[in-house]
């Protein structure tokens, strides 16, 4: 069994602000922000949404297989996937621009501020999708828009049930393509802040989406997740961490986790459970691909 993640590649540049963003931004003063972080720690790391899945969904032991864009500098990636066991047979890679680079500053409370270039991102739609009958499952994440659009479309017509995960990609939608993105996916995930901007861009309610798709899944940090099905709710609770060190890519961890349930069939509540347990692993290691399969630390 197989899994499709459609999503960006990236270079995740983390840095780590040692105060709080809310003591240096002063609110009333914005029409003149002017504003510089220290930060004393630097690292460049893999990630973007596609590689951020596919690791947590190998680490499961899941058959990930990203459907991706790299740049001229994307070889490294190629290169780790070809170590981790992640096949790249739908990965592409592009000689006149940049991998995708993220640059990712988190203050004393995991708030963050992101940088984002896309680079060979834009041309992901360049990557088709076709029937294959490996693939069960398959999810369309953070990616240019075009590629969101075509890629969704294109699960549809391979008859492939997928995720629809927006995340920060969602304010390039407007209403009408959110109802259209729901009404090809399977499923829904969303976090908190995201599922109250889907809502209403959407003008549906969390449990009318629920009844549109097999499940709608919003993630909510620290307090767990809610899992929405035929407009029901029931709330699974957070698995607390060894510590807390970066929160960068736990959705993602989250997410692959999902797929790893999703594969097999199991209940949609046994799927956040996971990712709940995924998530706590990963907000204990910096870094969004740094982290092991190791439940007897929890």
């Amino acid at each position: 069994m197989a899994a499709l993640i459609c999503g960006s590649l990236a270079f995740d540049m983390i840095m780590t602000f040692e105060g709080r963003f809310s003591e240096q931004i002063l609110p009333q003063q914005l029409h003149i922000l002017n504003v510089s972080f220290l930060v004393p720690t630097l690292r460049r790391d893999f990630g973007g949404c596609a590689g951020n899945i596919a690791y947590a969904l190998k680490l499961l032991g899941g058959d990930p297989r990203p459907v991706a864009m790299l740049g001229s500098d994307g070889t490294s990636y190629m290169q780790r996937f070809a170590d981790l066991g992640i096949s790249t047979a739908t990965v592409q890679q592009l000689t006149d621009v940049y991998t995708a680079q993220a640059m990712i500053m988190t203050d004393h409370d995991n708030n963050q501020i992101t940088a984002f270039h896309p680079g060979a991102m834009m041309m992901a739609h360049r990557n088709r999708i076709v029937a294959d009958p490996q693939v069960r499952v398959g999810i369309v994440a953070p990616d240019g828009r075009e590629a969101m659009i075509e890629h969704a479309e294109q699960m549809v017509q391979a008859g492939i049930p997928f995720v629809f995960d927006p995340g920060q990609g969602l304010p390039m939608f407007d209403g009408e393509a959110l109802r259209r993105f729901i009404a090809q996916a399977s499923w829904v995930a969303v976090n908190d802040y995201e599922g109250q901007m889907l809502c209403e861009r959407t003008g549906l309610s969390k449990a009318e989406i629920s009844r549109q798709v097999k499940g709608f899944v919003v993630t909510l940090g620290a307090q767990g997740s809610e899992v929405w099905e035929h407009g029901e709710c029931q709330r699974v609770p957070p698995v607390m961490p060894a510590q807390v060190l970066d929160p960068t890519g736990c959705g993602d961890a989250w997410r692959g986790a999902l797929l790893y349930g999703l594969e097999r069939g199991w209940p949609l509540v046994r799927c956040a459970e996971l990712g709940s347990r995924m998530g706590a692993l990963k907000i204990a290691h910096r870094g969004p691909q740094n982290y092991i399969l190791d439940f007897s630390v929890q």
